[in-house]
């Protein structure tokens, strides 16, 4: 009986290597089952991409695995994620591949593909120095929607086998789990993103309403936006009056000392492009943009940055810049709209806040107008009574003493008049206003150098300001003291400043002092800006003087005569 029992022995044989690729098969499913659920399980896009090779790797028994995102071009690489590779081999390797050899096949052609040798395909460009080995190969494009959104790659099979047609198969299906997972996540990421900005425009305006200082607000925008996108630099410029150029008023991350207070010409920067054109413009390197040739902003380590206008209807308030380091990815059109609807509603908002200060200061002068009248009719009136009957009275007194003293009251009362006469002439006049009124002008002067400088400067004002001081004289105390902070956040390095503007009857006195390295020698890198304010005492009688506190740092003292 020895052929049946041999051909026993084979059927027994070929049922077990029937059960056992059943097993296999099984336990495979069951595998690809746990790698979906896997990465059906995460939100976060990066997470999903991490999980999706490392399932992959696993289902296939490879050594190595990659994911590569195709960019917004089409053609290449724009991420790429490895599973595999040590640190030092990533390191030896260099930069990740962009999209060339077997890779760009792929790309070009996205259908699977499986190679017995790497090397042996006319794509094939070979490996850079320091790449591990590579022979066998299989690859599987995956797709969101209708749109690929990158590829799969897979190499080196353990045991130094081929791959085969069902693991091909395995990873098409994975694929296409993939592409679930990664638009779930892509859809929970936007949906997220859009909560912050909303969340952002809420404490803009909140911000505003409640009665925050204009500067504090354009920061609050600098620093949401920043951390939302997730830039490395935010930088907000607003136009300079009568120049083709923007201030940069706020600035925050990298390089932001450096940046702000710098005077950004319309031509030649980024921000001036989106301030020209009205609309948000995008670049991909900063540093190498020809529409970005001005030095302010050319420093090394930024790269993508995209800037975007702070407008209401047609004028254009800011410009909002951001900026990530060298290498980073590019701003995308996804991230940009919401980031110009944020703007636009921190437009509106910086808008009726402004309304509601109009609202405020007419309310403001419509009080000072009924208190002006009450001294004028009622205060002045029993104070020119008062003096009256003492001068009635003197000549009923016979002590010289008692005589000289009563004199001496009808002349406090006759100043005092005076005093509220021109208090009373202060109150109604339009002056007062902020484009007029020396104290106003001076405290939003000084509030808004707090951003430059990074610290709020001390104020004290004292004497009649706003009622003997010239009007031809406010524009240029205004500006004298604007520019001697620009100064002190420019060039002093300073942590306090002391801002004083003293009326004494006689003079108008200015003093600006800083706690900084003090002048260097020759006032070099000041000399214009201090040849201007010199100009303007000049133009008024007066006179500019720099001297150095004992305490260290620089005191300007800029004094001109009251007509």
């Amino acid at each position: 009986m020895p052929l049946p029992q041999l051909r026993l022995d084979e059927l027994l044989e070929e049922l077990q290597a029937r059960i056992d690729a059943a097993r296999g098969t099984r336990d495979r499913v069951h595998s690809l089952l746990e790698a979906v659920l896997s990465v059906g399980r995460e939100l976060d896009l990066e997470h999903v991409l991490r999980r999706i090779v490392e399932a992959a790797v696993t289902l296939v028994d490879a050594r190595y695995g990659a994911l590569g995102v195709i960019g917004p071009d089409g053609r290449t690489l724009s991420q790429f994620l490895t599973v595999g590779l040590t640190p030092e081999q990533i390191e030896a390797i260099g930069p990740y591949p962009s999209g060339h050899g077997i890779l760009g096949e792929l790309i070009r052609h996205p259908e699977p593909l499986r190679l017995s040798s790497i090397s042996g395909h006319r794509a094939s460009y070979g490996f850079p120095p320091g790449h591990p080995p590579m022979h066998s190969f299989v690859g599987v494009p995956i797709r969101v929607r209708d749109q690929v959104f990158g590829n799969l790659y897979l190499a080196e099979k353990h045991g130094g086998v081929d791959f085969e047609d069902e693991d091909e198969a395995v990873l098409s299906t994975l694929a296409v789990a993939a592409g679930v997972a990664i638009d779930n996540a892509r859809l929970y990421e936007e949906s997220t993103r859009r909560e912050r900005w909303l969340r952002a425009s809420a404490e803009v305006t909140t911000s505003l309403m409640s009665g925050s200082h204009p500067a504090d607000v354009i920061g609050l925008i600098a620093e949401l936006a920043k951390e939302i996108t997730g830039a490395d630099l935010a930088l907000v410029s607003q136009p300079v009056p009568g120049e083709a150029a923007l201030s940069a008023e706020v600035a925050v991350g990298e390089r932001a000392a450096e940046l702000r207070g710098q005077m950004l010409p319309v031509e030649g920067t980024l921000a001036g492009a989106a301030y020209s054109g009205g609309g948000p413009v995008l670049s991909a390197d900063i540093a190498a943009d020809p529409r970005s040739s001005a030095a302010p902003l050319r420093p090394a380590g930024l790269g993508p940055a995209v800037a975007v206008p702070v407008k209401s209807g047609d004028a254009v308030r800011a410009v909002l810049l951001l900026v990530r380091g060298t290498g980073r990815a590019p701003f995308t059109e996804e991230e940009t709209r919401p980031l110009v609807a944020f703007a636009g509603q921190a437009a509106l908002a910086m808008e009726l806040a402004e309304r509601r200060a109009d609202a405020q200061q007419i309310a403001l002068l419509e009080d000072r107008d009924r208190i002006a009248r009450d001294l004028h009719d009622l205060a002045i009136q029993r104070l020119f009574a008062t003096g009256m009957t003492l001068q009635s009275a003197d000549r009923f007194i016979d002590h010289a003493e008692a005589s000289e003293r009563v004199q001496r009251a009808v002349d406090d009362l006759d100043e005092t008049i005076k005093i509220i006469r021109s208090t009373i002439f202060g109150l109604r006049s339009r002056e007062t206003a902020p484009q007029h009124g020396l104290r106003t002008r001076v405290v939003e002067t000084v509030g808004e150098a707090g951003a430059l400088l990074g610290f709020a400067p001390s104020l004290r004002m004292e004497g009649l300001l706003d009622t003997q001081v010239p009007r031809a004289v406010v524009d240029d105390v205004v500006a004298v003291v604007g520019e001697a902070l620009a100064n002190v956040a420019r060039h002093a390095g300073a942590g306090s400043a002391d801002v004083a503007v003293v009326n004494d009857g006689a003079h108008l006195v200015l003093t600006v002092t800083d706690d900084g390295t003090g002048m260097p020698a020759g006032g070099a890198g000041r000399r214009s800006g201090l040849r201007n304010l010199a100009e303007r005492a000049t133009r008024h009688g007066g006179r500019l003087r720099l001297s150095e506190p004992p305490g260290g740092g620089t005191a300007l003292t800029w004094r001109i005569p009251l007509p």
